[in-house]
């Protein structure tokens, strides 16, 4: 199999998995066998990250559709043990059931990557499901995750979508549909729900392997901690880096949907996206999922949503540490989430940081800015008018009359006391564009009826060619090194 030298295996999960707690945390499964397997994305960049760039077609099938092991690396999947809560209702009659852990290896960065699937097949997990996945979904998927990467969000990268020729029926969408299966790349799978699931079990010797299990693999630098320390320590990690997403998220204007603890890990990247949106224009209450009645996960709501889900991750450790530890743990998490915000909001406008208090009066004054431009200033327009900080080309612009207002006269002349961080990012073919990308609910509705009606994926792929253009042109940086 022609691995590049970047190809670095190292089934960690599967060798703690057979260890001397058993098969606690996960259940080797079968992927199903699809009566067809048709490539329809390929992320040769996210490959080249981990050595699997060199993969003929048929090889990438054989791994990435039929599932074969990789070389080195897991002999079996495995379909991970986790419970959560739903809406903020208790379910332990959760797990992967509709994917597994296929491999785990190293990128560039040095960090324990997984590979990981959605809709390769029933698991003990699955219930009454059918463990497969709509082409649909994979499809907003893949739009999702590289569209967040684009705007520097931590993501999971889809790295695979096949398209597996079986017609499903679903109640929430027109049925039979097409069926796929994705490969996403992500940095760790372990969930907050899959501490919960050994609180609900009553077994802190679980919660502590676990532990120790997350902090060699993705939180080295506290290795060094006794076993209380550590899980305390642990806490405050995840608390840092959930704060951090939750603050990329809410500068990128996204909505995740279904802030469930099974659809939080505790390496803060974000990954499994159903019914996500990206705003319009500023709503603090609107939802993405259609069932979110309450609106529980509203976009406003996501800091609280996310802070709720670690006490809930806090309140599973405390069968292993003090609960005074725990505690001053989260509650770091609301002058973390301030912070993170505010540096969002700078590299979002691509600023040179400054000092903290400069940076949260800005990102307040861009909030209002948005606010006060209501439904005709739209979220991702207003970041790419103002990039680099340049006056002179936002007041150009077809929005200018926006610019006008008390909020954003205000914004802009906090920006004046702000350097732009790399302006030569401006000569980019993509500034010279009078609108930026984005990704709104009737894009991705247009994006799927030609694949639908005639299985033309030429707007599909267009639309990644530009999303990968714009990534380029933000040079954000989302993904997180070890110790970050």
């Amino acid at each position: 199999m022609p691995v590049s030298a970047a190809y670095r295996p190292e089934p960690r999960f599967a060798a703690f998995n057979a260890g001397p707690l058993g098969p606690e945390f996960g259940d080797p499964v079968r992927p199903a066998a699809f009566p067809q397997s048709i490539a329809r994305c390929r992320n040769q960049r996210a490959a080249a990250s981990v050595g699997l760039e060199n993969l003929s077609d048929a090889e990438w099938l054989a791994h990435f559709a039929v599932f074969e092991p990789l070389p080195g690396n897991q002999p079996n999947p495995l379909a991970m043990r986790y419970h959560g809560h739903q809406f903020r209702s208790y379910n332990p009659d959760l797990g992967d059931g509709r994917g597994f852990l296929f491999a785990q290896l190293y990128d560039g960065k040095g960090r324990l990557l997984d590979l990981a699937t959605k809709g390769s097949g029933q698991t003990p997990w699955s219930r009454t499901a059918d463990g497969r996945l709509t082409l649909k979904g994979g499809v907003r998927e893949v739009l999702a995750a590289a569209m967040l990467e684009a705007l520097g969000v931590p993501t999971s990268k889809a790295f695979s979508l096949v398209e597996t020729g079986e017609d499903l029926i679903r109640h929430d969408e027109p049925s039979p549909t097409r069926s796929a299966v994705l490969t996403r790349l992500s940095w760790s799978h372990i969930r907050f729900g899959s501490f919960q699931r050994h609180a609900f079990h009553e077994a802190p010797e679980r919660i502590t392997a676990l532990i120790d299990h997350a902090v060699e693999a993705y939180y080295p630098e506290l290795l060094a901690l006794e076993s209380g320390a550590r899980a305390a320590g642990f806490l405050s990690a995840v608390v840092g880096r959930t704060a951090r997403l939750c603050a990329r998220w809410m500068a990128a204007g996204f909505v995740h949907g279904v802030l469930n603890t099974d659809n939080m890990n505790v390496t803060g990247e974000s990954f499994d996206y159903g019914p996500y949106r990206f705003l319009p224009h500023n709503d603090p209450g609107f939802t993405a999922a259609y069932f979110d009645h309450s609106g529980l996960y509203a976009f406003g709501r996501q800091p609280e949503a996310c802070f709720w889900n670690l006490q809930r991750l806090a309140s599973a450790l405390s069968l292993v540490c003090p609960a005074d530890d725990l505690i001053e743990a989260l509650n770091g998490y609301g002058a973390l989430y301030r912070d993170a915000l505010a540096e969002a909001v700078v590299l979002r406008l691509g600023l040179a940081r400054a000092e903290p208090e400069a940076e949260i009066a800005l990102a307040e004054a861009a909030f209002r800015t948005l606010g006060e431009g209501g439904a005709a200033l739209g979220w991702e327009p207003f970041f790419f008018d103002w990039f680099c900080g340049d006056e002179t080309r936002a007041l150009q612009g077809s929005r200018a009359q926006l610019y006008a207002g008390e909020g954003a006269l205000a914004f802009r002349d906090l920006l004046r006391g702000f350097r732009p961080n790399q302006p030569e990012r401006l000569a980019d073919p993509y500034f010279a564009k009078p609108d930026p990308e984005t990704l709104l609910y009737d894009e991705i509705e247009g994006l799927w009826a030609p694949i639908a009606d005639g299985d033309d994926w030429s707007q599909f792929h267009a639309k990644l060619e530009r999303t990968e253009a714009a990534r380029v042109a933000y040079g954000l940086q989302g993904d997180l090194a070890p110790g970050a």
